[in-house]
C-alpha cells in the first residue's frame, strides 16, 4: 500500500501543475478520455497538503480493481479523483528523425463525496495506459489535496499457444513504460534477437505477429528490456533489477504451412498521413510504381497543351549531398471548360510524397502531390538445396531517415538492413537458403535508419510495432518464404 500524505510532488505531478492541457488534446487522448473522463488541470498545494490517501492495491494489470480510500478531507465535500499520465509522440519531420516526446496530461478519475469525517472511498479498473507508476490526485478546483500512486504492471501473452509452421504468432503487450529504461522491448525467439516493440502513440500497448519457424515442437518466446540497441541479457545484475522479463512457448503442430500471401497482394490500403491533394487531384490518391492514375486540374486554356511535371530527389546521405529534379511524365489538352486529365503510370522512383506541377505560363503554377507506396516483387528463386542464392527485391522505398531503410529477419533472427535512397527507391538483396529442409521465412520490417536521439538506441532494428506506431511514414512489412530442398543423393 502507498502513503504519500505529506510527500513531496512527482516529478510528472509537479509538470502538471503548471502545465494544463486543454479538453481537446491530442488524438492519442481518445481511449483514456473516453474510459477515465474529461482532461483537467492540477491544482496546486495551497496552504499545505490535506488528508491521506490508500490504494489497494499498489499495483496490477491494466483492469485490476484499484480501490481509493481518503481520510481527514474537508467533511461533506465534493472531491475530484485525477490519473495522471502522458501523451507520446514521434518527433520526425522535413525528412529528419529527432526522437519521442511526452507531455503530461492528467484526467478525472471520479468526482466523490467525503462523508461528515472527512473519509470516502472509491473503485475503479487500473486503465490501458503505459506501465509503471502513474500518480493519483485528490483535488478541489485548483486546490490539490495529496496524492497517491499505482503501478501499472507489464504483461504480455500469446494470442495462440500452437500452430503448423508458418502460422502467425501473436502477441500482445500491455504496460510499456514512457520513462528511461521502461519503453523499449526487444522480442527474442529461440535465443534469437527478431526485433523491438514501441508504444509511443499507443499509450502502452502493443500488438506483434511473427512467423512460427523451426521444427516441429516447443521454441521459447522471450521479451527483454533495453535502451541500448542489443539485448540486455543480465538484467537481476542491473541498476534496475525489478523491470521484468517474460518467457512463453509456442508449439510447432504438425499440417500445412501456413505461407505468406503473394507479394503482389501485400500492398497497403491505406495510407493516415496524406497531404493534401492541392489544386492536381490523383485517383488513386496513393500507389506502388508502375501503376495507372489519373491527375486532374481545372483552370487551363482551352487548346493548349499542357505538360505535368513529377519531382524527386537524387543523392545519397553517404556524401552527405541531395537535390531536387524534375522531369515531364504527361502531357494533356484541357476541354472547353478548362478541365484536363493526365493519364499516366507512376514513375519507378522513391517511396513518399512527391509533388506534382503544371506550368500555366506567366510564372503561375498549379500543384498538387502523389504518395508512392513501397511494393515488393517475388522471389525470383522460392526453393532450393542450402547455399542457394536468392533475391529479395522492393520497389518505391523512401528517402527519409525514417523510410529509406528496411532491416531483414531470416527464422525471426535479424540479419541486417538495406538502404533505398541511393538507389532511387529500389532495393535488392540477395541472401543465402540456410536451416534444414522445410520452410523457411524472410521477414522485411521499417525501421529508423538514423536522427539526433541518443537514447534508447532504436536505429537500424526491425521494428514491429510499425503497422500503429512506426514515425512519421504508415509503411508496410513484406513476408516471404523459401522451402530448403535436400541436396542432391539425400
Amino acid at each position: 500500500m502507498t502513503d504519500v500524505r505529506h510527500g513531496r510532488l512527482s516529478a510528472l505531478a509537479c509538470a502538471l501543475a503548471v502545465f494544463a492541457i486543454a479538453s481537446a488534446g491530442a488524438a492519442t487522448a481518445a481511449p483514456l478520455a473516453a474510459e477515465l473522463g474529461p482532461v483537467v488541470s492540477i491544482g496546486e498545494s495551497a496552504g499545505g497538503y490535506v488528508g491521506h490517501l490508500n490504494v489497494t492495491p499498489d499495483h496490477g494489470p491494466v483492469g485490476t480493481a484499484i480501490t481509493i480510500t481518503g481520510t481527514g478531507m474537508p467533511a461533506g465535500q465534493d472531491i475530484e479523483l485525477i490519473w495522471t499520465t502522458v501523451n507520446g509522440s514521434w518527433k520526425a519531420g522535413d525528412g529528419e528523425y529527432h526522437g519521442r516526446s511526452f507531455d503530461p496530461v492528467a484526467y478525472r478519475i471520479a468526482t466523490v463525496k467525503s462523508d461528515k469525517s472527512g473519509a470516502f472511498s472509491a473503485t475503479f479498473a487500473a486503465p490501458d495506459d503505459f506501465g509503471f507508476m502513474h500518480d493519483i490526485l485528490a483535488q478541489q478546483g485548483r486546490r490539490l489535496l495529496t496524492q497517491t500512486a499505482f503501478n501499472v504492471d507489464m504483461t504480455v501473452r500469446l494470442l495462440s499457444d500452437h500452430g503448423p509452421v508458418g502460422t502467425p504468432i501473436e502477441l500482445e503487450v500491455k504496460g510499456i513504460g514512457w520513462r528511461e529504461l521502461q519503453a523499449s522491448w526487444m522480442l527474442l525467439y529461440d535465443n534469437r534477437y527478431t526485433g523491438w516493440m514501441s508504444s509511443i502513440t499507443t499509450h502502452g500497448s502493443a500488438r506483434v505477429a511473427i512467423p512460427a519457424v523451426g521444427r516441429e515442437g516447443l521454441h521459447i518466446l522471450e521479451v527483454l528490456n533495453s535502451d541500448f540497441g542489443s539485448v540486455y541479457r543480465n538484467m537481476q545484475q542491473s541498476p534496475q533489477p525489478d523491470r521484468p522479463r517474460f518467457k512463453l512457448a509456442f508449439t510447432i503442430t504438425p499440417g500445412a504451412p501456413v505461407l505468406p500471401p503473394p507479394a503482389e497482394q501485400q500492398l497497403q490500403t491505406s495510407v493516415r498521413w496524406l497531404l493534401p491533394p492541392g489544386d492536381l487531384v490523383t485517383t488513386p490518391a496513393f500507389s506502388p510504381i508502375d501503376r495507372g492514375v489519373v491527375t486532374v486540374g481545372t483552370g487551363f486554356d482551352p487548346g493548349k497543351t499542357f505538360k505535368l511535371n513529377w519531382t524527386s530527389l537524387t543523392g545519397n546521405r553517404i556524401i552527405g549531398h541531395w537535390e531536387e529534379a524534375s522531369r515531364t511524365i504527361a502531357e494533356a489538352k484541357p476541354d472547353a471548360s478548362g478541365r484536363l486529365e493526365f493519364r499516366y503510370h507512376v514513375p519507378d522512383d522513391l517511396g513518399g510524397n512527391h509533388t506534382l506541377w503544371v506550368d500555366k505560363g506567366g510564372d503561375a503554377k498549379v500543384v498538387g502531390t502523389y504518395w508512392v507506396a513501397p511494393s515488393a516483387l517475388p522471389l525470383d528463386v522460392a526453393r532450393g538445396p542450402i547455399g542457394t542464392t536468392f533475391k529479395v527485391h522492393l520497389k518505391g522505398v523512401g528517402w527519409t531517415e525514417t523510410a529509406n531503410i528496411y532491416t531483414v529477419v531470416y527464422d525471426n533472427g535479424h540479419t541486417g538492413y538495406a538502404c533505398a535512397f541511393n538507389s532511387q527507391g529500389d532495393i535488392e538483396i540477395f541472401m543465402q537458403a540456410t536451416g534444414e529442409p522445410g520452410w523457411h521465412f524472410i521477414d522485411l520490417y521499417p525501421a529508423i535508419y538514423k536522427g539526433k536521439e541518443t537514447a534508447p538506441v532504436s536505429f537500424r532494428l526491425p521494428q514491429l510495432t510499425y503497422a500503429v506506431d512506426h514515425p512519421a511514414e504508415d509503411l508496410p512489412a513484406f513476408h516471404f518464404a523459401f522451402e530448403v530442398t535436400p541436396a542432391v543423393g539425400q
